[in-house]
Order: structure tokens, then C-alpha cells, then sequence
């Protein structure tokens, strides 16, 4: 059972059918668990890279393996190394960023006590409310919430399923804007 062997941590309800679109979700909750995450390999524009957005604001490492500049599976793993990611070349590259943290850190977990997802996931109107709030020039996260009149969590989450769409994007430093 569950209660012995293992927990289940979902937005969805069992039994629930995932779709593509379900995907950046599901990894920004294994991102939360994790003490990091590794790209290896990301194309410029790819759910892997919202996962590593979704793991830096919520405070873990994010490392990646660097590609050939010639093969576009790789322009993402680069971007981040550009931007700061930890560079890795082996499994030892990787415990020593791990054990380089501060064992507070190691502890924590990145819990937003006045968000119940299933509350605020997707309020009425939420998503039409972020399109019309983004702009053309980058702006913080906290602003596009403000200018949404959305919580935070639920607004980092819209903004994934929109930028998967195409209709907005990520920029260094956290900033967002239409695109």
C-alpha cells in the first residue's frame, strides 16, 4: 500500500489521463522535491528548460551537461551554463554540488503555505487575465502576478502552459514577457 511503500503527489485526481500539456506541472512538483536538477540535453525552446526555470525559483541547483554549438539539442544546455547553471561532465560533478550545499539547505522544501492549487490553479478568467497582462518588454514574474491580480504560484504555473504555447517567454533574470 501507499501508507508502507511510497507517497502519491499530484494536482490531478487519480485516475486521471496526463497530457503533454500536464508535463511542465508534474516537473515543477519533482523539482520541488529535488535538491537540483541536471539537463542534459534541452533544444531552445523545450519544457526542459521551464523545468529548470521552475527549479532555480524555487531555490535548487540546476546543472547541465554542455553540447556541441552546432547541434540544436543543445542550444538549451548551453543557454544555461551561459546564465549561470553549474557546468557538469560526470556523476562526480554532481555529488560535489550537492554536498557543496549548506545543510540547511538540504532541508528545506519550497512550500507555499497560502496556495492551495486546487483552489487557485486556474481561476476563472486567469489565463486571458495573464495574456492581456503580459508585454512586449520583460518584466518580473512578481509584477505580471501583480498586473494579473493572480497569486504567485498560480501565475508561475499559467505562465508555463503559455510559454509551451508560444505566447510568452522567459528571459534571464527571471523576467517575463509576451512572444
Amino acid at each position: 500500500t501507499i501508507a508502507r511503500e511510497g507517497l502519491i503527489v499530484s494536482e490531478q485526481p487519480l485516475g486521471y489521463k496526463p497530457r503533454a500539456k500536464d508535463f511542465p506541472k508534474r516537473n515543477r512538483i519533482i523539482s520541488g522535491l529535488s535538491l537540483g536538477v541536471v539537463v542534459v540535453e534541452a533544444a531552445e525552446r523545450s519544457g526542459t528548460l521551464i523545468t529548470a526555470r521552475c527549479a532555480l525559483e524555487q531555490g535548487r541547483e540546476v546543472m547541465a551537461v554542455p553540447g556541441s554549438p552546432l547541434d540544436p539539442r543543445a542550444a538549451g544546455t548551453n543557454g544555461l551554463l551561459r546564465k549561470g547553471a553549474t557546468l557538469v561532465t560526470s556523476a562526480a560533478d554532481v555529488i560535489e554540488a550537492v554536498t557543496a550545499m549548506k545543510p540547511r539547505r538540504l532541508l528545506e522544501l519550497d512550500v507555499s503555505p497560502d496556495w492551495d492549487p486546487g483552489d487557485e490553479a486556474a481561476p476563472e478568467g486567469a489565463e486571458a487575465r495573464l495574456v492581456q497582462a503580459l508585454s512586449p518588454v520583460p518584466m518580473p514574474l512578481e509584477e505580471l502576478a501583480r498586473a494579473a491580480d493572480l497569486p504567485l504560484p498560480a501565475c508561475a504555473a499559467l505562465l508555463m502552459d503559455l510559454e509551451l504555447s508560444g505566447k510568452a517567454q522567459t528571459h534571464a533574470g527571471g523576467l517575463v514577457s509576451r512572444a
